[in-house]
Order: C-alpha cells, then sequence, then structure tokens
C-alpha cells in the first residue's frame, strides 16, 4: 500500500475543504509546485491532485498549475476535477498526467467512462465521492440517488482498473477513516481501491493496512500532512512494511 499526498488547487493556490465544503476552505500554500516537490522529497510515490474549480464548474481553471507541477517533479501524477468529455481527457494525459479521474462525468455518462477505459485503459480512474454512502457530483456540491457500492460495481463491469473512495462526511475533519466504508466497498469489487478521506494519525495508516489484502492499493492524505499531525515519511514507512 502507497501513501498519496493529496493537492488540492482552488484559484490556483493550494487548500483543503472540510467535508467538501467550498464555504469552508483552508490556503495551505501559493505555490503548489512547492508544496508537490516537498511531497517528492520526502519519499512519496505518487501526487494526487484534485483541481476544485474544475470539479464544480466543469472547467480546466488550474490547467497551468498542473501542468508545472507535472514538469516540476520526476513522480507520476493522478489528477481529477472537471474532466467532462474526451477532449479534456485528452488534455489532462497530453500534460503528462499519468492517471486521469472521472468522477461527475462517469455518473452522468457512463458511456464515457466505457470509451475512456477503451481507449486509455489502466490510465484511468473513477473517482467515487460519497455522502451517507450516496454518490455526489459537480464538485460534492450535489447527492445523487445512486448508492456508491452500486456504482462501483457498475464502473466495473464497464471497464473500470480503480476506484478511488473518498468519504466526504470525514473527508477534510481529521476525525479518522471510516473502516467500516471502505472494507465494504473493497469487498463488493474485486479491482483495486483507493482510500481517502478523514486520514488523521498514523494509526489509520495501520488500519488501512490491516486491511490492505481486499484490495487496497493506496490512501490519500491531505490535512493531516498540511498541519503536521501527521509525518509523511512515517506514514510511507508504515504503509510500506
Amino acid at each position: 500500500m502507497i501513501v498519496i499526498p493529496a493537492i488540492d488547487l482552488m484559484d490556483g493556490k493550494c487548500v483543503r475543504l472540510r467535508q467538501g465544503r467550498f464555504d469552508c476552505k483552508t490556503v495551505f500554500s501559493d505555490d503548489p509546485v512547492e508544496v508537490a516537490l516537498r511531497w517528492q522529497e520526502m519519499g512519496a510515490r505518487w501526487i494526487h491532485i484534485v483541481d476544485l474549480d474544475g470539479a464544480r464548474e466543469g472547467t480546466m481553471r488550474n490547467f497551468e498549475v498542473v501542468r508545472r507541477i507535472v514538469r516540476s517533479i520526476k513522480i507520476p501524477v493522478q489528477r481529477g476535477g472537471g474532466i467532462r468529455d474526451m477532449k479534456r481527457l485528452q488534455m489532462v494525459l497530453d500534460l503528462g498526467v499519468k492517471r486521469a479521474i472521472i468522477g461527475t462525468a462517469a455518473l452522468k455518462k457512463p458511456e464515457f467512462a466505457k470509451l475512456a477505459c477503451e481507449r486509455f485503459g489502466d490510465k484511468i480512474a473513477v473517482g467515487i465521492d460519497a455522502r451517507d454512502g450516496m454518490v455526489t457530483t459537480d464538485g460534492w456540491l450535489n447527492v445523487s440517488e445512486k448508492p456508491a457500492i452500486q456504482f462501483a460495481i457498475e464502473m466495473e463491469k464497464l471497464g473500470v482498473s480503480l476506484i478511488i473512495y473518498t468519504d466526504i462526511a470525514r473527508d477534510g475533519t481529521l476525525s479518522g477513516v471510516n473502516l467500516r466504508a471502505v472494507k465494504e466497498m473493497a469487498r463488493s469489487i474485486d479491482i483495486p481501491l483507493i482510500a481517502s478521506g478523514g486520514v488523521s494519525s498514523i494509526d489509520d495508516v495501520e488500519k488501512l493496512k490491516g486491511i490492505e489484502h481486499l484490495g487496497i492499493i493506496g490512501v490519500i492524505i491531505g490535512k493531516a500532512l498540511y498541519t503536521g499531525a501527521l509525518d509523511l515519511k512515517e506514514a510511507i514507512e508504515k504503509a510500506e512494511s
């Protein structure tokens, strides 16, 4: 299992939201490139980037920031937020992003997810952001009527090779990972899962490591790293032990 530091972008800055709420924003850095370089230096194997403006608006507002990050670091980047059609997907991959994450578009246009997987294979992941077990869309602003587990199963059948699962209620709260929900999701699918949301301490990393056998290949960590509640080097050592 690997630890993947998160860089959430809004107006070109590195921010963290609380429970996906855009009105509960904390700016941690005006220089996302410097942040990415720091995580790389500390041993990160991947960087997770979300364009929050893109997720909310369906735009590519932070495109140039992502470009600078990708060009500045040597480790691979996965990037989500606002990828709603093949043109934008191709633009993101052409930047050098190794894995594109689609979410809202996968729910609203499953044929797009299917085509993306057929064309780009394991360069595509589906991000499932859930609140109370239901899939959210449009940058977490809207809650759909689709159960997260049902959606994951549907995406696997379409050819998706990786799910990134975020518990919105825990995200940015440092309240601990929702282990029960992660277990239920992992047991429902036969493809790998990356967990996200609520990681607050090394204990959460240990808990996820304990269920790695269910197909948990990674954990995304954001606020705990930015606040110093969790040391990235220690988390990596624990996850990869």
